[in-house]
């Protein structure tokens, strides 16, 4: 529908994936947007990430997929393997005809960087979008009217007609809002990193020339490997449950660990072991589900509204996501509380559900004994070409419609 009103000022509090994202279709719907960050300049840490069909769409209705496309990978196949006896347990065909025909969008793996570059040049491209960088929200005024923002580097504040928080696990404005303490450990880290493909040997250069997916699932622990930017990298992930966690430490999680818990691994993943990535350890955090994403004239995003665990790989889809809901629904409504409430009604229900199941999927993928040859038994019947437990993940309720606004 067009806007018929005038403009809104939004202003976007976050500068990753899901702030750029929503900054981005904001903008797209004739509304000016200024997006503040608290880091100096604007980044990205972390390796590869998964985009799955229902990313792919979110980036195409964005504008944003063909440059993604350029660097990402479009993986044959996902494969699971089992990590203790290294053989093959069950694999999805990306690249078959039941895919194309249920998905139409590709399943992508890119590095983190690259598709937040992507998004970042729209929004630096766009007459709309004033980006701000070194501003740390202190605060939050609502009036009938406005919110005013605080910041802890000026006593300058901004003043919007509303405000989208897309800041992140750590969400200040979650904190100000629903108060629901801190993200929940689940115990479990990561180590990840990618590593040149030109520099890998042996079985190593055998799986990244496959461009699959590849998930080594074990006791408590698993691994995961695909080449990202055009597969001149190799992305690994190794995750693991501490037995040494205590909430007030960092002294868990170590290399220590990581080692003991892969020792019993095949040799494939403990040759890979020594080449994932030390230099920092990522504790894995999640949050219960809350149903109250609008408070007034402020709409919580991406992590800062739900976020969850990688077992399904839809941490970042869920943003995107989250950002397309937000524009279909500020194009709908020319009152930012309306349009709140519709994009909440549109999400809220689906990202619930991602980030319960996701939380079952980690369970499942790290079972032992018993439970984990059962796991393998009933997924090795399954057919490569069978997607009807994950269509429901890949496919968005409603679909987005397509943007009339460059």
């Amino acid at each position: 529908m067009p806007m018929t009103s005038p403009p809104l000022h939004i202003a976007v509090v976050g500068g990753g994936i899901g702030g750029l994202a929503a900054a981005l279709a904001v903008a797209r719907t004739g509304h000016r947007v200024t997006l503040v960050e608290r880091a100096a300049r604007f980044g990205e840490i972390g390796a590869g990430l998964q985009l799955a069909p229902n990313a792919s769409l979110a980036l195409e209705e964005l504008g944003v997929l063909d440059a993604v496309q350029r660097s990402a990978v479009a993986p044959p196949q996902l494969v699971m393997m089992d990590a203790l006896s290294g053989e093959q347990i069950a694999a999805l065909d990306l690249r078959s005809n039941a895919y194309r025909s249920r998905f139409k969008h590709p399943y992508l793996v890119t590095h983190r960087t690259d598709l937040h570059q992507a998004l970042l040049a729209a929004c630096q491209e766009h007459p709309s979008i004033s980006l701000r960088t070194g501003h740390t929200v202190t605060g939050a005024e609502q009036t009938p009217h406005e919110v005013r923002l605080d910041f802890a580097e000026t006593p300058e504040r901004l003043t919007a007609d509303a405000v989208v928080a897309a800041d992140g696990l750590h969400s200040r404005l979650r904190q100000l809002l629903v108060g629901d303490g801190d993200p929940v450990c689940s115990r479990y880290v990561a180590y990840r990193g990618a590593l040149p493909v030109s520099s890998m040997t042996g079985s190593m250069s055998q799986h990244a020339s496959s461009e699959a997916v590849i998930v080594w699932a074990g006791p408590r622990m698993h691994l995961v490997q695909y080449p990202v930017r055009r597969g001149e990298l190799y992305n690994q992930v190794a995750v693991f449950e501490s037995d040494h966690y205590t909430p007030d430490s960092d002294d868990w999680g170590t290399e220590a660990e990581l080692e003991e818990r892969f020792a019993g691994a095949c040799s494939t993943v403990r040759d890979a072991l020594p080449l994932v990535a030390r230099d920092r350890r990522w504790p894995l955090f999640d949050r219960l589900p809350v149903a109250d994403w609008v408070h007034g004239r402020i709409v919580l995003l991406g992590d800062a509204a739900h976020p969850m665990l990688q077992y399904l790989a839809q941490g970042a889809c869920q943003a995107l996501e989250d950002a397309v809901a937000l524009g279909r629904s500020l194009r709908e409504h020319t009152d930012p509380a309306d349009a709140f409430a519709s994009y909440a009604g549109l999400r809220s229900e689906r990202a619930t559900g991602i980030q319960t199941s996701a939380r079952r999927f980690g369970d499942i993928c790290h079972l032992d004994g018993m439970g984990a040859v059962m796991r393998n038994q009933l997924l090795a019947t399954r057919a490569p070409d069978d997607f009807d437990d994950i269509a429901w993940v890949w496919t968005p309720t409603t679909e987005p419609e397509a943007s009339t606004t460059p």
